[in-house]
């Protein structure tokens, strides 16, 4: 053995467990994913087999945990250099990138086969275009060329209730459409407002966000312009009689609680040493507010159906 050979440092590899396999899947993502999958699968006409709606859910959950593998796969060079996400599986050389490449290919593949199997094709092939629209449109194309990524990409996350939805009903109707469209304005406002207190960390790795792109007063004015244009689109399901005055009620006063948080972000000008509370707190109700809103939304649907209202 040469003199430069043993001089050489061993290279240890850490193997990953199945721990490291479950965080590629966005673990806190993908609660929010099923979450609101379940609601709009409960809240649909008509019945679904228990086993049935229990395959659905966990197909949309192995769909968006595959797309998210996909994504941490494509991302790992990115994900190195952000101290968001330095600590995932792969910036951590915890694992292989073939093994999340393929593991990802593995559960978007099965839960699409599933899905088209035991539920219905329509189902499936919204599932398959969801998991495309996450895993190519966004984190391929629109995520490193555009400061609008997060806007035309929102429309990725907004498919599990419209999914749920076609579980039961096996149509595409104005209700499952209104779910997409809510998810679809909410996630503007919701991610922005987390851009603008980890906007360095996307300038560093060169992403397009359109706090880095555009600057803060430009994305304060479009999370207002989208909380605004959120409102009647939460509402609308009310409108057009899909539910009660259980969810109305509801969806109006989460979505102006949801303004009000706004105003203070789209009319204020950070600071050195920032600590950026008006948009962590934006941030925080965001995610409340959509499970209250689906919950809501569940509720109705249920308050109807034993004549409680």
């Amino acid at each position: 053995m040469s003199t430069d050979t043993m001089n050489q440092p061993a290279i240890v590899t850490m193997p990953a467990d199945w721990r490291d396999f479950f965080a590629l899947t966005k673990p806190r993502v993908m609660t929010l994913v099923i979450f609101t999958g379940i609601c709009g699968l409960l809240a649909a006409p008509g019945t679904i087999h228990p086993v049935i709606g229990f395959t659905a859910i966990l197909c949309i959950a192995l769909g968006a945990g595959g797309s998210a593998a996909l994504n941490q796969w494509w991302e790992a060079d990115i994900d190195a250099g952000m101290k968001r996400t330095s600590r995932r599986p792969l910036p951590s050389q915890r694992m292989a990138k073939t093994d999340a490449r393929d593991f990802g290919i593995l559960l978007s593949a099965a839960s699409v086969g599933v899905m088209g199997v035991a539920v219905g094709w329509l189902a499936a092939i919204i599932l398959a275009i969801a998991i495309v629209y996450y895993a190519v449109i966004y984190t391929i194309w629109l995520k490193p060329r555009t400061p609008q990524n997060i806007v035309i990409g929102g429309g990725a996350g907004a498919f599990p209730p419209m999914i749920g939805w076609i579980a039961v009903t096996g149509e595409i109707t104005a209700m499952p459409v209104l779910l997409f469209a809510i998810i679809f304005m909410w996630t503007p406002p919701h991610f922005w407002a987390l851009a603008l207190f980890v906007k360095t960390d996307y300038a560093k790795v060169g992403i397009p966000m359109l706090p880095v792109v555009a600057g803060e007063q430009a994305t304060r004015r479009q999370i207002l312009a989208y909380t605004v244009l959120l409102i009647p689109v939460a509402v609308a399901p009310w409108i057009i009689g899909g539910t009660g005055v259980i969810y109305g009620v509801a969806s109006l006063a989460l979505s102006l609680a949801f303004l009000a948080l706004s105003l203070p972000v789209a009319f204020r000008q950070s600071q050195e040493n920032d600590t950026m509370r008006p948009e962590k707190r934006l941030f925080g109700f965001s995610i409340l507010y959509l499970f209250a809103l689906f919950a809501a939304l569940v509720v109705d649907r249920y308050a109807a159906s034993y004549a409680l209202i």
